[in-house]
């Protein structure tokens, strides 16, 4: 087992210097000019965002759908039969039905936006049936043993599993990633990143189209069905890669440098009570609930190369959003709150530059050569560029951009983040899910001219 996973993981690393992590057989199977058949599983608010954009890709066909909510599919359906693309197969039925579509035999990608519950079960059940690419949302897996099943799976199957964090592509820092690469903050030292998000209203949700409401489980609507009861049982990060994706890549993490530990604290929960009582009234069943996940949560990572991570995940107390980014380096820094940059010798003493001079000359090609395909597309035009980058790699037969170490490091902080809380605030040794070998992997993150 365990001399095939070394061998499977300096392939990888052959992988990333430009050739594909399958068999020989069918290295040059791949291309740039053939279709991806795509299959997506949940067809919510986030799974329809990324149909969308599917349909508008020539390079695409849908082959099939699978959800459970009959509202959401026939949501689905009409955006479908607006592209003028043929409609898919369909799976319904119970919360297996996902099962059946695996089963089809002219599949080359799934796409995977269902509760964050299903998500590991859904891709070990894709891996198990051969798909070569697995794109799911954010988090990988609930527990730290569903990571490493996920990481063992993909490396027997040979497969790509890729996380769809779609802030590594987002403007400013794709632009902040090259200033880093070009050395314009120096060598880096500290880095911060969260998500930052007011998300009551998603929380709890009554579904009346009339704005959040007091409600969530069956009751409610979207996210809030399901979303909200990890506010209710679990106390740690719920939603780490959205800061943590986008800065991982900026100090090579799993390709140079790894995490080695973390430390989690949690505040006390207030803010879902309050707004419960706020919306529904001191009376409401829900106003009776206790919710465990402290209302700011704050983790620090220590890494291989010195470098520390701070994380902060607060959603559930008023506030405008933000991701919260911090890039300081030896020369300087950047952060996304006041869209400042400061660089010693270049800005003025102790004054911020505005950070807009900054993104536009050291705007990244792949925003340059992309910027029109991705106009309209969801969260600014960096959803476009996370599934591109995902059609592209399968259509290739090529590494994904993102692969299955990222998710599963950048996703483990949930985990792990909970047991350092429940241990009362202890450090926790970070696993290394590249057993060595991110000591001799390379970062090509965003160096292919295409994706």
């Amino acid at each position: 087992m365990y001399s095939s996973r070394r061998k499977f993981v300096k392939d990888i690393a052959l992988a990333t210097a430009g050739f594909a992590m399958v068999n020989p057989d069918s290295l040059f199977a791949g291309s740039a000019d053939r279709k991806v058949r795509l299959g997506i599983i949940g067809t919510g608010l986030r799974g329809q965002n990324h149909l969308s954009l599917a349909l508008r890709r020539p390079d695409t066909e849908l082959v099939a759908i699978c959800d459970v909510d009959d509202k959401m599919l026939q949501r689905t359906s009409d955006l479908i039969k607006k592209s003028g693309k043929p409609m898919p197969k369909v799976f319904t039925g119970d919360n297996y039905a996902y099962r059946k579509l695996l089963e089809l035999k002219d599949l080359d990608a799934i796409v995977i936006a269902t509760p964050w519950e299903w998500h590991a079960p859904m891709i070990l059940d894709a891996l198990a049936a051969g798909i070569k690419y697995v794109g799911t949302e954010v988090i990988l897996g609930l527990t730290l043993q569903e990571h490493w099943d996920i990481v063992k799976a993909a490396e027997q199957n040979k497969a790509h599993v890729m996380m769809l964090e779609n802030v590594c592509y987002r403007r400013d820092v794709l632009a902040v990633l090259n200033m880093v690469r070009q050395g314009v903050f120096g060598e880096i030292i500290h880095l911060q990143g969260g998500y930052q998000h007011d998300l009551r209203g998603v929380k709890l949700n009554d579904g009346t189209g009339h704005g959040a409401g007091a409600e969530f489980g069956e009751k409610a609507f979207s996210e809030a069905r399901w979303r909200t009861n990890h506010s209710v049982h679990r106390n740690g990060d719920l939603y780490p890669t959205h800061g943590v994706g986008p800065v991982a890549m900026m100090i090579d993490i799993n390709r140079g440098n790894r995490f080695l530990s973390l430390c989690s604290f949690s505040s006390k929960a207030r803010g879902l009570h309050n707004y419960i009582v706020k919306k529904g009234g001191p009376d409401h069943p829900n106003a009776k609930v206790k919710f465990n996940l402290g209302d700011v949560v704050t983790t620090n990572i220590k890494c291989a190369n010195g470098e520390t991570i701070l994380l902060q995940h607060d959603t559930s107390l008023p506030r405008p959003y933000s991701l919260g980014f911090r890039v300081q380096g030896t020369n300087g820094l950047w952060m996304d709150v006041n869209k400042g940059i400061y660089v010693e010798g270049t800005s003025k003493d102790e004054e911020w530059d505005a950070a807009q001079q900054w993104y536009d000359k050291y705007d990244h090609p792949l925003w340059q050569k992309w910027s029109k395909e991705a106009e309209g597309a969801g969260h600014g035009g960096m959803d476009f560029f996370v599934l591109h980058g995902f059609i592209e790699a399968a259509k290739r037969n090529l590494p994904t951009p993102m692969d299955v170490y990222d998710a599963a490091a950048w996703s483990a902080i949930t985990p792990l983040s909970e047991t350092s809380i429940e241990a009362g605030n202890e450090r926790v040794e970070f696993p290394d899910f590249t057993e060595g070998q991110w000591m001799f992997r390379k970062n090509d993150f965003a160096l292919n001219g295409d994706f």
